[in-house]
């Protein structure tokens, strides 16, 4: 086995560096995982000694007999191009045999015409094909099958009137009433953002999980007519990927340049689906925000489900290179099934890196027989996996029945007569933010105003060091942090807050990915129509912001302070939505 990996310890797991690197030559994407019938666990990926896209791009394999701690060299699936061999996704039929599906340039072309210019990029085009390993993914079949593929309008409206395919697919297989799905996103044409158009359609396979010889596998594109699965406002629509619902229905999910991603339900196995609409948590709820990258569906053994996704987004549609941005941090957010629907929870911080511009991937989740949980993920040029604490999928999970007030990191709590205004009390010591340390507060607070400038806590001492939280011009609450030398400041979402009922605000200064997160009313602050995001970031540099020692209450509040709850930690979300659940402290 190859021990050249190297593998950071920092305190916080979210960070990337605390993964394991896979092996690869330079560029390195999807890498994905099956466990294979030996025990072993096989990853499949692109790669290449170049960068994304480059001629010897192609797909390999890698196996390790150690649950991930340490991986074999890399198995050519196909060797390094030309022609480009790109997109691999595996999948484990019952019988043990392990299939992988990816993009071939089958024709071995050069360049490709696009939208008023030629394109030296050629791995998103060709036949869409399969190999397949009966030994565990230690050898593949030297022969490849190609995957017959009913053309659609968009096709035909391509630079070459469909008689070359455009399209790639990131979509793990799944298992649906017995039969193989697999999602595609097919291109129009490339022009600005590469792909320019795109569209979304589903194969399915009837046989494919009993018939041994690959040459006899039958397939069906759906859903039915000449249009697939497209975005509600723009051309943009890609990276579809499905999971199989207990209630009998397909779920699809997929990013766009709107600002939103967008999903779709299909009632009659693929053959049609609801409008594309944007993806919302809840029945008629709230949009889900993220830009043009990939937002991966899995469904797991307990019937819940994980989104990955990166909370933020704005329409990109009059710059769609620019929604290519921004994939540092990723969020999951748990889903349950209901009545038909997934409802998805309020959103957690799952991964991130020191550097804002890293762009954290393309990942795949593995569940152990055991109930561990493991995500893949990609830079492109760094691939690592991670164990993935099962008590953060838990919370997601149980997020809509928790009730409990959390206890764990709690330093201060004061209620009633001690929250009067202008009363005083000790502050405790914070963690150093510049260290990785955090901090939450937790308040209940009614306004008789939302007039800019009440100032609901403040521990600055006389040389501005410290916190204070207070309204803002436009009916929010911001807090502002300084060590004295750094500031930093975030503002909640506007339109949140309203006069004359109590309402449950959380802060959490989150020293890990250096980030400020509110949740107000059991409501992650995602930007909503106002802005792109909804969490902010602080300098690495801000480092102990205590401030005086002492915490002002209310010092010009038109309102009450009901309740206020100091953790020297920073809360998980779950955490806040459980405070919130719990409902307003009984006074003291």
């Amino acid at each position: 086995m190859n021990q050249t990996n190297r593998q950071a310890n920092p305190a916080d797991v979210r960070h990337i560096a605390a993964g394991i690197e896979l092996p690869k030559k330079h560029y390195c994407d999807q890498p994905y995982t099956v466990i294979t019938p030996d025990g072993n666990w096989l990853c499949v990926m692109t790669t290449g000694t170049g960068a994304e896209g480059e001629a010897d791009q192609h797909i390999v394999a890698t196996i390790s007999e150690d649950e991930g701690r340490t991986w074999s060299e890399l198995i050519d699936i196909e060797p390094p191009g030309p022609p480009e061999s790109s997109w691999v996704t595996p999948f484990l039929a019952p019988g043990g045999r392990v299939y992988v599906f990816y993009t071939y340039n089958s024709a071995n072309m050069r360049e490709v015409q696009g939208n008023g210019r030629v394109f030296q990029r050629v791995d998103t085009l060709g036949d869409y094909v399969f190999k397949y390993s009966d030994d565990n993914g230690r050898t593949w079949s030297s022969e490849r099958y190609p995957i017959p593929v009913r053309a659609f309008a968009i096709d035909r409206g391509n630079p070459y009137g469909g008689e070359v395919r455009f399209f790639w697919s990131v979509c793990k297989p799944i298992v649906h009433k017995g039969d193989f799905y697999v999602a595609l996103s097919k291109v129009g044409n490339f022009g600005v953002g590469f792909m320019e158009s795109s569209e979304g359609v589903i194969l399915r396979s009837d046989n494919l999980l009993t018939e041994p010889d690959p040459g006899r596998i039958r397939w069906e594109t759906l859903p039915g007519g000449d249009i697939g699965l497209r975005a509600p406002a723009s051309a943009v629509a890609d990276e579809h990927n499905l999971v199989s619902m207990d209630d009998g229905s397909l779920y699809c999910i997929y990013r766009t340049v709107e600002g939103s991603n967008c999903a779709a339900y299909s009632r009659d196995d693929g053959r049609t689906w609801t409008e594309p609409a944007h993806a919302v948590y809840t029945p008629g709820g709230r949009k889900l925000r993220h830009p043009r990258a990939a937002n991966f569906v899995r469904k797991f053994s307990n019937g819940r489900y994980l989104l990955w996704f990166h909370n933020h987004g704005h329409d990109c549609r009059s710059n769609p290179a620019e929604a290519y941005l921004d994939r540092n941090p990723a969020w999951f957010t748990g889903g349950i099934e209901k009545d038909g629907f997934i409802h998805w929870s309020e959103p957690e911080i799952v991964l991130y890196d020191d550097n804002p511009n890293t762009r954290i991937s393309y990942p795949d989740f593995l569940e152990t027989a055991d109930g561990r949980f493991y995500i893949t993920e990609t830079q492109k040029t760094i691939a690592r996996i991670h164990q993935v604490d099962r008590t953060l999928l838990e919370g997601l999970w149980q997020q809509h029945m928790n009730r409990e007030i959390t206890d764990r990191g709690l330093v201060l709590a004061a209620a009633g007569p001690e929250l009067s205004p202008g009363a005083s009390l000790r502050m405790p010591a914070l963690p150093e933010l510049s260290a990785g340390g955090g901090f939450t507060l937790d308040l209940w607070v009614s306004f008789r105003e939302l007039k800019a400038g009440q100032v609901l806590l403040d521990t600055r001492d006389a040389g501005g060091r410290g916190i204070v939280v207070k309204t803002t011009e436009e009916a929010a609450v911001s807090i502002m942090l300084s060590d004295g030398r750094t500031t930093a400041s975030w503002d909640s979402d506007p339109g949140l807050l309203q006069t004359g009922a109590p309402h449950h605000l959380v802060i959490i200064v989150d020293g890990g990915p250096k980030a400020i997160l509110f949740v107000i009313d059991g409501r992650l602050c995602d930007g909503g129509e106002r802005r792109p995001f909804g969490f902010g970031r602080f300098s690495p540099f801000l480092k102990q912001v205590g401030g005086s020692g002492q915490l002002a209450v209310a010092p010009s509040l038109e309102g009450t302070l009901h309740g206020l709850r100091l953790y020297d930690r920073y809360l998980r979300v779950s955490e806040a939505v459980g405070n919130f659940r719990a409902g307003l402290p009984s006074r003291g």
